[in-house]
């Protein structure tokens, strides 16, 4: 990435997503009015990739009491998602739309495409209702990410934007303090 896309809006576009069984479309319309993360991913059938999908299939539940929808998406097409699915113990968990990005088009609006490769790094991005980006993590293809984390972000995200003028500091999980910045605050901590 070369700009960050922190409290930019995502941009269009229209996929086919294996989901449920089925095929449907999926768009950026889509990922407006609820939360949303979306979890870039090298490629199906390889090997760091479904266990972080796994554990956000085993994360789901709670994404879901949150009102956060998963969209998981690689530059894999849709056929080899639902192919992934019927023959994986691990990817068969997940209930969450599974976008096939062939184009790499919603890969490079997020920053995460390898252009000399057509694949996508792991990045995970939390959408607010709006549209806008709230949080952004991108690994190497070798380090894999913990849903656990991903969940502790929302909170810490939903807080925010429903409590004006506070934030939450490093670690911060919830029901514990929060910050109110001020002048009276700074080198205090």
């Amino acid at each position: 990435m070369t700009t960050s896309l922190i409290n930019t809006e995502i941009k269009p576009f229209k996929a086919t997503a294996f989901h449920n069984g089925e095929f449907i479309t999926v768009t950026d319309a889509d990922l407006k009015g609820k939360w949303a993360a979306v979890v870039f991913y090298p490629a199906d059938f390889t090997f760091v990739c479904p266990t972080e999908l796994g554990d956000i299939a085993d994360n789901y539940d709670e994404l879901q009491r949150l009102g956060v929808e998963v969209y998981s998406v690689s530059t894999d097409t849709h056929f080899t998602h639902k192919a992934w699915h019927d023959t994986s113990d691990t990817i068969r968990k997940i209930k969450f739309p599974m976008i096939g990005d062939p184009t790499g088009a919603i890969s490079r609006n997020f920053g995460v495409l390898r252009e000399d490769q057509g694949l996508a790094d792991r990045g995970t991005f939390v959408i607010d209702p709006n549209g806008i980006i709230q949080a952004i993590e991108v690994t190497a293809e070798g380090i894999g990410r913990d849903a656990a984390d991903l969940v502790r972000k929302i909170k810490a995200a939903q807080y925010v934007a429903s409590h004006p003028g506070e934030v939450c500091p490093a670690k911060w999980k919830e029901g514990e303090a929060t910050l109110a910045p001020s002048l009276d605050l700074v080198g205090k901590i």
